[in-house]
């Protein structure tokens, strides 16, 4: 999982200067993360928090060796933002605005898709955290990850910190968590994350956090049961009782008809043999429960 973050991840801040890119910037930067510069256009030259602004994305990388970029810039400006990203030369691109039309969202993961390891983590993600490096892109409360065994993927940001807390006061702790975002289009997804947990071998098993809406789940659920996945899955649909039609907070969160609904992701998370939590509290105990895979671990 260190081909999204590591101790050389060295991170842009795109809208460092704006309310949410300085508060949350402190926080990254208190939490161990390593900043090494801020974009924000016609404000070069500044300092936030003893961080150098840049007038362009290409000036910080070409200054400070940036790799990660996080961005904190308004929907209407996210894709020339993203698409210069990825002009110089950014490999993982954390995007944390919401509301981004999808017309754009597309043009710039299309975009991604063609230059070799790049990585979109987004849009309308909380991010992604690593304890046991101490190193976070994103939005989440550290407080609540433990360095440990288990890959959280979610397509929501609150679940994601309640569930990681139960792991946490579990002893489990956590690897790597990555927010997919809540659009109905984003970069990385529950496969690919399932492919890169498998090779990681700090990871021990993986949860995977999805809600109503598209059919991102029941792709990860045939993907599992295809490949016969080798590491303990648990799975969370949140989104039980939505009424069909009913736009539910996220972009990606509507269902149509039968298609997307709590019922169809579960039934295909229990025919791929992944144990479905009712509960986020219950997460945590599914995984305390695989007794003889956690005495494995042990031994």
């Amino acid at each position: 999982m260190r081909s999204i973050l590591s101790r050389n991840s060295r991170v842009v801040v795109q809208g460092i200067t704006g309310k949410e890119g300085r508060f949350h910037t402190a926080l990254m930067r208190y939490y161990g993360t390593r900043i090494v510069a801020g974009v924000t256009p016609g404000k070069g030259g500044r300092l936030v928090g003893g961080v150098p602004v840049y007038n362009t994305v290409l000036e910080a990388v070409s200054n400070h060796e940036a790799n990660t970029s996080i961005l904190f810039v308004p929907a209407s400006h996210a894709r020339d933002a993203v698409l210069e990203a990825l002009d110089a030369g950014v490999k993982t691109l954390v995007i944390i605005t919401e509301g981004i039309p999808q017309k754009d969202a597309l043009e710039f993961i299309t975009r991604a898709g063609k230059q070799e390891d790049v990585i979109i983590v987004g849009p309308n993600t909380p991010g992604v955290i690593n304890p046991g490096l101490r190193v976070k892109v994103g939005i989440m409360p550290s407080r609540v990850f433990h360095p440990g065994t288990i890959g959280i993927v979610s397509r929501s940001g609150t679940l994601t910190y309640e569930i990681a807390q139960h792991i946490s006061d579990a002893g489990l702790g956590q690897t790597t968590c990555v927010g997919l975002g809540g659009d109905a289009i984003t970069g990385l997804d529950f496969i690919k994350l399932l492919e890169m947990f498998e090779g990681d071998e700090e990871t021990k098993a993986v949860v995977l956090i999805g809600e109503i809406g598209g059919n991102a789940e029941e792709l990860a659920a045939r993907y599992i049961a295809e490949i016969n996945y080798p590491k303990p899955v648990v799975a969370y649909i949140a989104g039980r009782l939505a009424p069909s039609g009913k736009r539910m907070g996220h972009a990606g969160a509507i269902i149509m008809g039968s298609a997307g609904t709590a019922k169809s992701k579960i039934s295909a998370f229990e025919a791929a043999g992944v144990a479905v939590a009712e509960k986020p509290s219950d997460v945590a105990k599914l995984l305390k429960g695989m007794d003889v895979y956690w005495r494995e671990l042990t031994v």
